[in-house]
Parts: C-alpha cells; sequence; structure tokens
C-alpha cells in the first residue's frame, strides 16, 4: 500500500521547486509565470530507512529494495477552480488519486515572483484551495443523490445511502470538510460508496510552508500563523525551503547534513514530508530479510499478521498459516536469524498478532 503525496497549492508558491527537490529530479518545469505546470509531475522515490540499511549491513543480500513514496506535483489550483478556472475541474481529478495532500503555502517576500493574488497571505491562499476542495466536494455528492434519487424507488440499499448523502451535502454545505463526518461505515453500500467517492476534503492535509533561506533557522511571521491554523485544525505543519533543498540535489549525505546543520535543520525536506506523511496515515514498515533481499514493506497500524503477509501478496494472506517474528532491536542485537532464534527472541505468532514497526517477518502459508 505505497504511499500517494498529491502536492497542491496556488501558482507560483514553490510547489514544482519542491517536487523537484523532493524527488531528486529536475525535469519538472518551475517557471515564473502562472500554470506553467498543466500535466501533473509525478514520480516514485525509495524510504530512507537507517533500520534497513542496518540489517542490510549484517544480511549481506544480493539486493536491498526500499519501500517507496508517490509523488504528484499537481498544477497550480486558483479561486473558481471547481467551476473549471485555470483548467480547475481536471487539476482537482488528479488529487483524488492522492492518499494524503501536502499543502504548499508561500511564506516569503519576493517582489520578482508574481504572487497570483498580488500579496502575501498564507492564511488566505489556504483558505482559498480548501474552498475550491469543499465545493469541488458538493458536486460530487450532488451527483451522487441524483443517482441514489432514481434507484432509492426499488432498492432500499440506495434507499439508506440517498439518507447518508443528504446528511453529508448538508454537512458540506456549511463550510464542513468531509473529514470530520461521521459516515455509516457498518453497511458496504455506503463504505463502497464512501471510498468511490474519494472526496478530496476527506483526504490528510500536511500544510508545508515553503520559506526563504532566512526564515529556515528562524520562523517568520507567516510560518507561525500557518502553523497556528494547522493546530487548531488538528493537522501536522512542516517547513521547508525549496531553494536548499534543490541545493540538496545531487550532494552526499554528509555535505547534506553540513548544509542543513548550518541552518539548524535536523533533517531534509524528503525525510519530514514522508515521516509526517507515515504518521497522519498511520503507516509503519516491517522488514523481510534473507539472502536474496532485504525489503521493507507498509502497512497499516493496527493490522494483524495476514493483513501484513497480504501486502507481499494476496496468497499471503488467504493461505496464512503464522509468522516467524523477530524485533529489529534483537536482531541488531543477535546479528542473525540464527542466533536470534537460540537465544529465544524469534517468536511464532498466529492470526491474531498485530504486527509492529519494524518487526523483521517471515510468513509461512499454503494455497
Amino acid at each position: 500500500m505505497p504511499l500517494n503525496i498529491g502536492i497542491i497549492g496556488l501558482p507560483n508558491v514553490g510547489k514544482t521547486a519542491i517536487f523537484n527537490a523532493l524527488t531528486n529530479v529536475q525535469h519538472a518545469e518551475a517557471v515564473n509565470y502562472l500554470f506553467s505546470t498543466v500535466e501533473p509531475n509525478t514520480a516514485t522515490v525509495p524510504v530512507p530507512d537507517s533500520r534497513l540499511d542496518q540489517l542490510a549491513a549484517l544480511v549481506k543480500p544480493k539486493k536491498v529494495i526500499n519501500t517507496t513514496v508517490d509523488f504528484t506535483d499537481i498544477a497550480g489550483l486558483v479561486r473558481g477552480a471547481s467551476k473549471g478556472e485555470g483548467l480547475g475541474n481536471q487539476f482537482l481529478a488528479n488529487i483524488r488519486e492522492s492518499t494524503a495532500i501536502l499543502q504548499v503555502v508561500r511564506c516569503f517576500e519576493d517582489d520578482n515572483i508574481i504572487h497570483v493574488e498580488n500579496s502575501i497571505d498564507p492564511i488566505r491562499d489556504i483558505e482559498t484551495i480548501e474552498t475550491e476542495l469543499l465545493l469541488a466536494d458538493l458536486e460530487s455528492v450532488t451527483r451522487r443523490q441524483d443517482k441514489a434519487k432514481k434507484l432509492a424507488k426499488f432498492d432500499k440499499d440506495q434507499a439508506r445511502l440517498l439518507e447518508e448523502l443528504d446528511r453529508l451535502n448538508a454537512w458540506l454545505d456549511l463550510g464542513n470538510p468531509a473529514a470530520g463526518f461521521d459516515w455509516d461505515l457498518q453497511s458496504a453500500t455506503l463504505t463502497r460508496a464512501w471510498l468511490e467517492m474519494s472526496l478530496l476534503t476527506a483526504k490528510k492535509i500536511i500544510y508545508c510552508a515553503n520559506v526563504d533561506e532566512n526564515s529556515l533557522s528562524e520562523d517568520n511571521e507567516y510560518v507561525l500563523a500557518v502553523r497556528k491554523l494547522a493546530q487548531e485544525r488538528g493537522a501536522r505543519s512542516l517547513k521547508i525551503c525549496a531553494r536548499i533543498e534543490e541545493e540538496l540535489c545531487g550532494l552526499d549525505p554528509q555535505d547534506q547534513q553540513d548544509i542543513l546543520k548550518s541552518y539548524n535543520v535536523e533533517q531534509s525536506g524528503l525525510i519530514s514530508v514522508i515521516r509526517t506523511g507515515y504518521d497522519v496515515l498511520g503507516l509503519c514498515s516491517y522488514f523481510t530479510a534473507g539472502p536474496k533481499e532485504v525489503r521493507a514493506w507498509t502497512f497499516k497500524r493496527g493490522w494483524k499478521a495476514p493483513q501484513c503477509a497480504g501486502v507481499i501478496h494476496s496468497d499471503f494472506e488467504k493461505g496464512f498459516i503464522r509468522a516467524e517474528v523477530i524485533k529489529f532491536d534483537d536482531y541488531i542485537a543477535h546479528k542473525t536469524e540464527a542466533a536470534c532464534r537460540s537465544a529465544g527472541c524469534l517468536r511464532v505468532e498466529g492470526k491474531q498478532y498485530v504486527v509492529q514497526d519494524c518487526d523483521v517477518m517471515h510468513f509461512l502459508f499454503n494455497v
């Protein structure tokens, strides 16, 4: 279950520059005019994980395979996007494919870079974007209501769905995001409808303040305003300087760390975004380790062993028998699977075992 982060914002706030920096590519055009991005730019990036590297150093496999995160740089949205302004409908459709949204807001002054509103106000910009997302959701719900009305006379499930859609429409119409709506997920019909709508305001949002070099070490008033808004909404925020992140591209890890330390920054924007994305979506990683490969796999916190086995292949989940589990710290301490087994650190777990972050797993199955 890969993490897919859609990068959105107004035009000229630094979305494409951040995309280039996070994905370490330079093919995406970042220029100083509106709608320089028309088609979405996409890239798949390995998730840096020092724990995977430690395992690989002990096992010495033929291959080391990181889990990945997909980034999509979605063209700038403008006021009226939900009605098609700036090709907005097309751009909004691209966001629906994302599991989380990184909303980039400009938090720096620069007379040489055009702002679509001709002034810097990140809170106004956030409200503009989120109003368009809300209006697009209202349109989606209204279309689904029309469909349900035609079927409700002959289908009790559709009649129940129509009731929920009516409640949801009223909720959205008051300016509330879908994320705060208590949708009935007990019914298979309602659950399927919710997933099919893929409402934009139901997605987790990470607010990303794009700052200049001077504000990387010390927050400016714009960053403080974004952080306050995020806290009020129970969301997460982070700060990135797109210019500095682009400088890091292509440098070796030590040089990157030296640059970051000079700005009193502990980790790169890529790691900050990925860790925040994993956290807000409740994602973790477990590992498989053998002579052929050491590999990281992404799973949802709280999943049991059969579900996690299904991440590798659906047959693993269907025919799950048991899992052999070694805690990461035990593996590192004892250095080999055999030594862990001898020390009693390898445990056999059944279908009810809740997999923990950085467990080293081996699944036994039969189909």
